[in-house]
């Protein structure tokens, strides 16, 4: 196994987002569930993007 350096990982097709209150991640087919887009456990309305644990490089020219 390798280690993910404390990067949660799910399963879920689509875009995962993150609680700026609680910083749960829950998947956006979770939160389309619910009439306004609020977290699962806190009920908060602000979620901030998580991004894919990908690397890009790019050459300078």
């Amino acid at each position: 196994m390798s280690a993910n350096n404390g990067i949660e990982t799910t399963n879920t097709e689509g875009p995962v987002y993150e609680c700026v209150k609680c910083a749960r991640r829950v998947a956006h087919k979770d939160l389309q569930r619910y009439i306004s887009f609020r977290c699962p456990y806190c009920g908060y309305r602000i979620f901030r993007k998580v991004r894919a644990p990908i690397v890009k490089r790019v050459k300078a020219r």
